[in-house]
């Protein structure tokens, strides 16, 4: 499944300002007056420091959720909006809490109002050349509760699955014969929309057909406002996928995967077909994982696919849906597991994968992607700077000598072929994706997909930063570059 969201992040309606850190506040007597050596809202904006978002890792003032604050210290009246990144903010009721707990400790403080907001929606970029106003990231926000507005689209016109998974009490899409409008079918709040809903047509059609189909249907639905798109392509790299990235801008994507050997050939060429297209991969879904029996569990399939695909491509969220009866019947239906039996195990298993994904999706919008890789041809080598981390120089030779790629790795054996790197090949362009890896353009025609975890690995072939320099790889070959 896909997450779709506006690709710019809302201008903030005013600034705030920030202050140096205030940790030591002043004592004041109840009821007075702030100290002088701070106003009353320098004094709020301190203690809000203290709440800290777990994924930006930074306080909630340095990354510019706090708005519109309001400060009566005469009456102790301290209001203040949380400008969130997305509605669906997993944490948003813990930076309620602390706020409320933190500003409390002013001894001035008599009440705290706070507004949870996200920031408004924006249309996708216009120069990217796809065409906006399918769905925005933003919120609204209805008798001071979130309410996500989220639609599904089901991409699989050879086998839709949508129609038989739920169970809409309008079952068939309709069209304003004026504009040719679709109307999507709701069901449990959500818009949906499916060629098996159509009521109509065959899905016996030729490829161009099918995108073509693929292609009508999704841009001229009667979305409205939404905050996420989920659409379920089918299975495989074919013209549908490739159509369907070209004609909007897609957030991110969730591999679907099951335990065997062999099913990580696939998905290994989904991934990187995703990369080609700039669509970051937040997540692996390995289904049919495991059963339990007797207080144990068996793994039928086998293990580590999801494993080596999360390693193999700095992956950051793997999720497991075991084997169980009570999935099926409720896929087969029409009332999914989640809204059956929303306190099972496997219903708690989907709400974090959909925590996961919302959570990923916000840090994308709240901190675009930095070019943490470059390459730089004067010195020909290849610049990394991770998080948190010291910038170290790379031989472009040794990047591509560790792809990990079916080209380079055997993915039957696990074994690294050892076909020679062309000596004379160097990085055409270099594009973030995500928060997780890179893609890297070669000037040979060779796309790679290297996760910040390989390039740190890397980091014992770093070179100096100055003057003439020379490594041996294993193998004997010989990476040379003139610092």
């Amino acid at each position: 499944m896909r997450t779709l969201r506006s690709d710019v992040r809302a201008i903030s309606r005013r600034s705030v300002t920030r202050f140096a850190s205030a940790a030591a506040t002043p004592p004041v007597a109840p009821n007075q007056p702030p100290s002088q050596l701070l106003t009353p809202e320098e004094q709020v904006l301190a203690k809000l420091r203290n709440v800290i978002d777990p994924d930006f890792g930074e306080d909630i003032v340095a990354c510019g959720f706090v708005r519109q604050l309001e400060v009566d210290a005469s009456v102790g009246f301290v209001s203040f909006t949380l400008e969130l990144t997305t509605p669906a903010c997993p944490v948003k009721e813990m930076f309620q809490r602390q706020s409320t707990q933190f500003v409390k400790e002013l001894p001035w403080v008599r009440d705290v109002s706070i507004k949870l907001t996200a920031q408004p929606p924006k249309p996708l970029l216009p120069e990217s050349g796809r065409p906006g106003g399918l769905a925005k990231m933003g919120a609204k926000l209805h008798a001071h509760v979130f309410v996500s507005r989220v639609g599904i689209f089901d991409a699989d016109v050879y086998g839709p699955s949508l129609p038989l998974m739920v169970n809409p009490e309008i079952k068939v899409l309709e069209m304003d014969p004026a504009t040719k409008a679709i109307f999507p079918t709701e069901y449990e709040g959500v818009k949906v929309v499916s060629f098996g809903f159509a009521g109509q047509g065959s899905a016996i059609m030729r490829g161009p057909m099918v995108s073509g189909l693929i292609q009508q249907m999704l841009t001229t639905a009667a979305w409205g406002e939404l905050d996420y798109l989920v659409v379920d392509f089918p299975p495989g790299t074919g013209d549908i996928q490739l159509t369907l990235c070209q004609t909007v801008s897609f957030s991110a994507a969730v591999i679907v995967t099951t335990p065997q050997k062999l099913a990580f050939i696939d998905v290994a060429k989904g991934i990187r077909m995703f990369a080609k297209l700039v669509v970051p991969c937040v997540a692996v879904v390995e289904n049919m994982s495991y059963f339990e029996a007797d207080g144990k569990r068996f793994f039928p399939f086998g293990q580590g696919s999801g494993e080596r695909i999360q390693r193999d491509f700095g992956l950051p969220n793997l999720v497991r849906f075991p084997i169980v009866p009570d999935l099926s019947a409720a896929g087969d239906g029409g009332q999914p597991l989640v809204v059956a039996d929303p306190t099972s195990a496997t219903a708690a298993a989907f709400m974090d994968l959909g925590a996961a994904v919302v959570r990923e999706v916000a840090k994308m919008a709240g901190r675009p992607a930095r070019q943490a890789v470059y390459y730089d041809p004067q010195k020909d080598v290849i610049s990394v700077q991770l998080p948190g981390e010291t910038e170290f120089l790379l031989p472009p030779v040794v990047v591509r000598e560790n792809d990990t790629s079916a080209t380079s790795i055997d993915e039957w054996t696990g074994q690294r072929k050892r076909d020679e790197v062309p000596q004379d090949a160097r990085p055409a362009a270099i594009n973030p994706l995500g928060n997780y890896a890179v893609q890297i353009s070669w000037s040979d025609g060779f796309n790679q997909v290297a996760s910040y975890e390989l390039l740190d690995e890397l980091r014992r072939y770093a070179v100096p930063c100055q003057g003439p320099v020379a490594i041996t790889l294993p193998g004997g070959l010989t990476a040379e570059a003139q610092l």
